[in-house]
């Protein structure tokens, strides 16, 4: 037994409350060391009446540990706790203290949860479970109001580039909601509609008005109600880490420089504001003199910003924010935010812009999600670039899991690709097959899978601007195979509660292996997945209950004989099976 890989800590996503009764306990171990494993609990002030041993279950695994979990519901909300750690006939007990050989006689040296307080429960809107969103970038989905359009705005379907403009706005999102209803989207994330001077408006200039090549606040508010009674809810990107050059504060600081009354609303570092080599001497994101970064921690800046966030809520029904640059903004502006939004909507959904792991922003005082991007990497890697084997994406995909408390995993972000990035089908090199096996685990998998506009009729893309082309209406040019199985994703996901919030378990996913299989259950029901991702027809062969298997996207149905089910699938072939109970 190796011990010196075995790790717990109280808290963070080791010890945490699921809801309002129970308790999730996890232990990482060196994989493969343990043969079982068992918490033992029970109430520090009746311990001999309530102490128990739980057997705990491996619930995932990446390339070097086993991450074992349990649940306790502990009847006075109290929980002292430990592990009884077997390898074959070898047993140790592991305390707070460290590990010992013999059962600890009482709970003073073990583990503590000390109450399970309600205020303290992480509990992320639970409609996110089962949306499906959709992001648009409102320049280049759809020109509803011509009259709207820039001085300068270029024919629909033109080249992007950084600085042109093809006259996207929000009436045109109006105009095409049947699309989406189609589609069978439930959510709809923007990127900025405020105010601004870019085709992108991320150099926001008035936060309190909608920028007007887009409509204005009535515009807004006919969107929001004509979304809400399709059941479709509505994201706005909130640009809290900076501001543009062109908002009124900055610009009073690059007129009247240290006298202004804004200085301290901004981190200059010397005066008068300047740029040398293309770096501005104040911060910025990134080095863009363009986007001044914002002093979140100065009483003005934070009381401003927290009545935008609560404006929008209140004033076109908002059901929540996705927050831009969200890791580089100071926690506490975010705590007091949460407060701020959940007062205005209970059922916001917070999503932050991070790109890496996330577990300090994921703890129930700040967001409800992220922007999940190592899950993008992932299933980037192995289904539509092949720079990893099925074992490696397994493994990936299990320590993502292992980072964050199953209610953060539950409404996580996951997208394949956005305005930031390429395009999922220019990685692919076109192959609209790798991006339809993505897209498949992408919708079998928990949290809430996102589309990027035009991805669902074969848009291509290189990084910025290639990946923020005009939306393609012309249905002569849209490829309508490829939406029609957009829309039976989503309705498969829709149908079956395990494809949303089930576990999860890898039942194919070989070293060098090109075959993926695994298993979503909830309940019972029972879902296994099945994925060719090479050009030639490969064979599985899979233990599982001998029982009808059915095919959720033919309705042709398998047999399993003699606790194995054999299934040839061609390449890039695909599979869905929900056991028949």
């Amino acid at each position: 037994m190796l011990l010196e890989a075995v790790y717990h800590r109280p808290r963070l996503n080791w010890s945490y409350a699921y809801d309002r009764q129970t308790i999730h306990l996890r232990l990482r171990a060196k994989k493969g060391d343990l043969t079982e494993v068992f918490a033992w609990v029970g109430d520090k002030y009746a311990w001999d009446t309530t102490k128990e041993l739980i057997p705990m279950k491996l619930f995932t695994s990446d390339a070097m540990f086993d991450y074992w979990e349990c649940e306790s519901v502990p009847k006075l909300r109290r929980l002292k706790y430990g592990f009884l750690l077997q390898k074959d006939a070898e047993r140790i007990w592991m305390t707070e203290n460290g590990f010992v050989t013999e059962r600890p006689a009482s709970p003073l040296k073990l583990f503590e949860y000390p109450f399970l307080n309600p205020i303290d429960v992480f509990t992320p809107p639970a409609w996110v479970k089962d949306a499906v969103f959709y992001q648009i970038f409102p320049e280049r989905f759809a020109n509803g109001d011509p009259a709207l359009d820039p001085e300068d705005v270029e024919p629909w379907g033109g080249t992007p580039t950084p600085h042109n403009f093809f006259g996207g706005d929000l009436q045109g999102v109006i105009d095409h909601l049947d699309y989406l209803t189609e589609l069978g989207i439930t959510a709809i994330y923007f990127t900025p509609i405020f105010k601004a001077t870019t085709n992108h408006k991320y150099d926001t200039e008035d936060y309190m008005m909608v920028d007007p090549h887009f409509g204005d606040v009535q515009t807004l508010k006919r969107l929001v109600g004509a979304c809400h009674e399709r059941g479709i809810r509505v994201l706005l990107d909130a640009v809290f880490n900076h501001s543009g050059r062109t908002f009124a504060p900055f610009v009073d600081v690059l007129e009247k420089g240290e006298a202004s009354l804004y200085k301290d609303w901004f981190h200059v570092r010397e005066f008068p504001l300047q740029v040398i080599d293309n770096i501005p001497n104040y911060d910025s994101f990134a080095f863009e003199p363009l986007m001044p970064k914002l002093n979140t921690e100065h009483p003005e800046v934070k009381a401003y910003l927290l009545k935008v966030a609560e404006f929008w809520i209140r004033e076109v029904g908002l059901d929540g924010w996705r927050l831009d640059v969200a890791d580089e903004v100071d926690h506490a502006f975010w705590r007091d935010f949460r407060k701020v939004v959940k007062a205005a909507n209970p059922d916001a959904y917070i999503l932050g812009e991070i790109w890496h792991e996330s577990a300090p922003w994921l703890e129930g005082d700040k967001f409800d999600a992220v922007m999940n991007y190592p899950f993008t990497d992932a299933v980037l890697d192995f289904f539509v670039q092949g720079n990893a084997d099925a074992e490696g994406f397994a493994h990936a995909i299990g320590s993502q899991l292992s980072r964050y408390p199953l209610q953060a995993s539950e409404v996580a972000f996951n997208l394949l690709d956005s305005h930031d990035t390429p395009r999922a089908l220019t990685l692919a090199e076109g192959n609209k097959n790798k991006l339809m096996l993505a897209a498949l685990f992408q919708f079998t998998f928990m949290g809430t899978p996102c589309i990027y506009y035009g991805d669902e009729i074969g848009m291509d893309g290189e990084n910025d601007p290639g990946c923020r082309k005009c939306m393609e209406w012309d249905p002569a040019k849209q490829d309508r195979g490829l939406f029609g199985y957009y829309q039976q994703l989503i309705r498969i996901r829709a149908a079956h509660p395990a494809l949303r919030t089930g576990s999860i378990t890898f039942l194919e996913a070989a070293p060098q292996g090109t075959k993926l299989a695994y298993e979503r259950s909830l309940g019972g029901e029972v879902i296994i997945v099945l994925m060719n991702t090479e050009e030639t027809a490969q064979t599985f062969q899979l233990s599982v209950d001998e029982r009808e298997w059915n095919n959720l996207f033919t309705g042709d149905t398998l047999r399993a004989e003699r606790g194995r089910l054999t299934v040839k699938l061609p390449g890039y072939g695909y599979m869905v099976l929900k056991a028949q109970i």
